[in-house]
């Protein structure tokens, strides 16, 4: 870069940063008018910088920026691998994908073959799964947690069973010591769907760091954001080949945009029928996607990345803040609760509403939508009841009752960076009203 170009971007940044402070400062705060939302983006002038850095390259594809953002989380998790993609849904896609995978052996699944999941949740941990003409077995989970049931997991075990693939649920950490021990006794794999979870702990390391493969989302509500993305982790030299091969359309080579000849024997390669010597860069091991970022994208990801331990620690406050309004109406709600070992990155605080409560689930969410602060279910409910599986193969591991009483009962209220004072003060007064008027109501 010349001297004058240097210049005149950073002419270019100035200007920017008054842009934001003109356009971007934060609004003031009316109650009952001003929406208390569940999740949003939260941001400065570093993520504009960032984004126009990274658009006067115009080099549009994954780059500089992309390679930063892949080494500083992995580093950040102390996970030896990450590898962006362009949203979460398909980093589950990729995961699953991999298992699927020649390249695995005898390891490799196929079709027919089990994945331990949950049907209480978002509906791409799932779709993978059925993508990929696997069978999903659904295991109910704990009302509190609303993690899958640990303590059932064995008995869902079959000789057709070759994976566990679990989220933790609104950024609470699962009871991964049984499940790792679990998939250990039958040699499962093990995919931890870490989108809702990013900075959570279990037993002083990271979610998204246990499984053979975890991965994360970067939509706008989640620990920080892209806009659109997400990523796919492992400590696997062999798996990240073949999520990277299945992310760059299903390539053999592994070279960067930009690159050639990275194994420096490019035209000396012999793969399936193809003549020896055939362009190394046009061999293709798997049947795979184009699911690249952009660097813009991960330009405003590096920058958000330096703020994800301040975030975690304002998700863990706002949480807390939330716990000890619901702590005085524990007779009406369960509270959520953690596993010993975790500390949780909370993504909202659920709110289940007993069946012994003189209102419905339903009554409390309309009475804080009408008051503005919005509210969200637990994604899909029981996915067994929703339209898009009603053909779908699967096996059900027991009973879901727990899957259909959060259907039915529960529903979550943010906790992200973007809450200020005045907002959860409304909330709380909101809140307080609610069971007011609940109670003489009984």
């Amino acid at each position: 870069m010349t001297k004058s170009e240097k210049k005149l971007r950073e002419e270019i940044f100035k200007k920017i940063v008054r842009f934001y402070k003109a356009c971007h400062a934060p609004k003031e705060f009316i109650p009952g008018t001003t929406p208390v939302k569940y999740g949003g983006r939260v941001f400065d002038e570093k993520e504009l910088v960032n984004l126009i850095d990274a658009s006067l390259d115009f080099w549009l594809t994954s780059g500089r920026y992309a390679a930063s953002f892949e080494k500083k989380l992995a580093e950040y998790l102390s996970i030896k691998y990450c590898m962006l993609t362009n949203s979460g849904s398909s980093a589950n896609l990729l995961a699953v994908t991999a298992l699927t995978s020649p390249q695995l052996g005898k390891r490799r699944l196929k079709a027919g073959d089990e994945v331990i999941t949950t049907a209480c949740g978002f509906p791409t941990t799932l779709n993978p799964i059925i993508q990929n003409n696997l069978t999903p077995v659904f295991v109910d989970v704990e009302l509190g947690t609303y993690n899958i049931r640990a303590d059932i997991i064995e008995k869902a075990v079959s000789k057709k069973t070759k994976a566990i693939f679990i989220p933790h649920t609104l950024g609470n950490p699962a009871a991964i010591d049984p499940i790792i021990k679990i998939a250990r006794k039958y040699n499962l794999w093990f995919v931890e769907d870490n989108c809702d979870s990013l900075g959570s702990v279990y037993r002083n390391a990271y979610t998204g760091t246990f499984g053979d493969i975890a991965t994360c989302s970067f939509y706008p509500p989640h620990h920080i954001t892209m806009g659109e993305g997400g990523a796919v982790l492992t400590d696997s030299p062999l798996l990240k080949k073949i999520i990277l091969s299945l992310r760059d359309w299903g390539r053999d080579c592994w070279c960067e945009s930009g690159h050639d000849d990275t194994c420096h024997k490019r035209f000396s390669w012999k793969s399936g029928k193809l003549p020896r010597g055939y362009d190394h860069k046009y061999i293709y091991s798997h049947v795979g996607y184009n699911l690249r970022v952009t660097d813009m994208q991960a330009a405003i990801g590096l920058a958000q990345l330096d703020k994800l331990a301040a975030f975690t620690t304002a998700r863990k406050k706002n949480f807390q803040y939330l716990y000890d309004i619901f702590k005085k109406y524990e007779r009406y709600i369960v509270l959520p609760r953690h596993e010993a070992h975790a500390e949780p990155s909370w993504f909202g605080f659920p709110i289940f509403v007993k069946n012994s409560a003189q209102f419905t689930r339903d009554d409390m969410v309309r009475y804080l939508e009408s008051k503005r602060i919005t509210t969200r279910m637990l994604f899909g409910g029981n996915l067994t009841k929703q339209p898009a599986y009603m053909d779908a193969r699967y096996r059900i591991a027991g009973a879901l009752t727990n899957t259909d009483e959060v259907m039915n009962r529960l529903f979550w209220i943010g906790v992200y960076p973007g809450l200020t004072p005045h907002m959860l003060h409304y909330v709380e007064d909101t809140i307080n009203n609610f069971f007011k008027h609940a109670m003489r109501a009984r």
